[in-house]
């Protein structure tokens, strides 16, 4: 019984201290065409997409697409973001991990910006149709 209530109070402790990433309310699409995609050693991939996003405005993407311990169909990124929208300009940087789901490629990124916002960002990359299409959204 001792054991029983030992084990259920250092359950209900760590549920208690359990940090939640929480959606922000402004959730948004961004829509981009693949505009290069090239590779400089074999194992790096490199891409570049524009297209809208949203109250950001228009916005310019580049990846580099890693599998630093070589995993079969997965691996990392690390990425530059540059939107405008009339006169103002965001910048931001993007590090996530990417999945091979059958023919398309499934990305997760949480991406820090220049205006103060971080974002949890997940995507499609559809190289055959030349699209890299993601939901973003701000972290509370």
């Amino acid at each position: 019984m001792k054991y029983l209530l030992t084990t259920i109070i250092c359950f209900i402790s760590l549920i208690s201290f359990s940090q939640d990433i929480n959606f922000g309310e402004g959730e948004f699409e961004v829509k981009t065409t693949i505009d290069a995609v090239y590779t400089d050693d074999g194992d790096t991939y490199k891409i570049t997409s524009s297209g809208d996003a949203g109250d950001y405005g228009k916005v310019y993407l580049s990846y580099k697409f890693t599998s630093i311990l070589d995993t079969e169909g997965q691996g990392e990124f690390t990425g530059f973001a540059w939107a405008q929208q009339g006169e103002g300009t965001q910048q931001a940087t993007l590090q996530g991990v990417w999945k091979k789901q059958g023919n398309v490629f499934v990305l997760y990124s949480l991406d820090s910006v220049t205006d103060g916002n971080l974002m949890m960002v997940s995507g499609v990359l559809d190289m055959v149709n030349q699209t890299l299409n993601f939901k973003v959204s701000p972290i509370q």
